[in-house]
């Protein structure tokens, strides 16, 4: 029997995962339309895609890595790091406003540069290596602080840069995430490496083998990581007008759901961009209904994990294919 998919050319290319995550996704509309009338309009859908923004940018690094076969699980701090040294850099002179976020993304590509190097040269499980990580950052903003709260706060720009709505009415975060995904697909459908980050997720010793400098597109991606997860926290820190300890710990499991539920292998070398922006929204509408219904955080926390493990069943277990 034919496919009926084969007959729409658009459909037919599409993962399976991707379509369903976009059908989840409309009937999360529909069902957050039945419990509050406001839920479809166009305010309320817009601030949903603000709030997503900020996710989108951790998952954006989080489905590079995971891309390879890899894991970062130190982004809650980095996060963190970003948001916090972003606003500190506004007490170091008449520069630190200007350079505030800056000082955040490259701590934070600092952080994921050791990552890489752990992971790619030292040959450290990226689980076990980038878990550490995560610590030594925890350890280094209590350091920072004393072990007590930051009393720094956001610059007017960075207010703005999370807040704003320069163009269209549109959420300048939203703009952010727009020039963000358009990189990052031009990196994976028309770069060398990008093609390599699939080579390397499918097989690295083969990759290895036919001339990839894997090490260093590890060492890469690692960073890339660790820069946009900086950014978010900067963005948040904007976002909230200040930057606060922990603030990045409720994006580490949301995260990994929006890439696997966006069709994204865990075991690598499969997945696409689409697919992220899909889990992205899906995980930011059930975030709100879930808050709506004034479900407590531990049964939210539930919820993704059983979601990791469903999708990680349908998706996870079947061969690595170059998308």
């Amino acid at each position: 029997m034919s496919n009926p998919l084969a007959r729409v050319p658009v459909l037919s290319r599409l993962d399976p995962a991707v379509l369903t995550a976009f059908g989840c996704i409309i009937l999360l509309l529909l069902f957050g339309a039945m419990r509050n009338p406001n839920f479809l309009s166009p305010d309320y859908l817009l601030l949903q895609l603000q709030v997503g923004s900020f996710l989108a940018m951790v998952a954006t690094g989080m489905m590079l890595v995971i891309l390879l076969g890899q894991i970062d699980l130190s982004v809650p701090w980095i996060i963190s790091v970003g948001g916090m040294m972003s606003t500190a850099a506004v007490g170091w002179g008449p520069w630190g406003a200007t350079f505030a976020i800056p000082v955040g993304v490259l701590c934070g590509l600092i952080f994921g540069l050791v990552n890489g190097i752990g992971v790619a040269y030292l040959r450290v499980p990226s689980m076990i290596f980038t878990l550490g990580i995560n610590a030594v950052a925890q350890g280094f903003m209590v350091v920072r602080t004393g072990g007590f709260a930051p009393q720094d706060m956001a610059t007017e720009s960075m207010h703005d840069l999370a807040t704003g709505r320069a163009i269209l009415g549109i959420p300048n975060p939203v703009w952010v995430w727009i020039a963000v995904g358009a990189a990052t697909v031009f990196l994976l459908r028309r770069t060398v490496f990008g093609r390599a980050i699939y080579a390397i997720g499918n097989r690295e010793i083969a990759a290895y083998l036919s001339g990839i400098p894997t090490q260093r597109v590890v060492l890469a991606v690692f960073a890339i990581s660790g820069a946009l997860a900086a950014f978010a926290g900067a963005l948040i820190a904007g976002y909230s007008t200040k930057a606060y300890q922990g603030m990045g710990d409720p994006y580490l499991l949301p995260s990994i759901a929006a890439v696997v539920l966006g069709g994204t292998s865990i075991l690598g070398g499969r997945g696409t961009y689409l697919g992220t922006v899909a889990g992205v929204i899906l995980i930011t509408l059930l975030q709100s209904i879930l808050s709506v219904e004034q479900i407590p955080e531990a049964y939210r926390q539930l919820i993704f994990g059983a979601v990791i493990v469903a999708m990680l069943l349908l998706y996870g277990r079947g061969a690595k294919v170059a998308a």
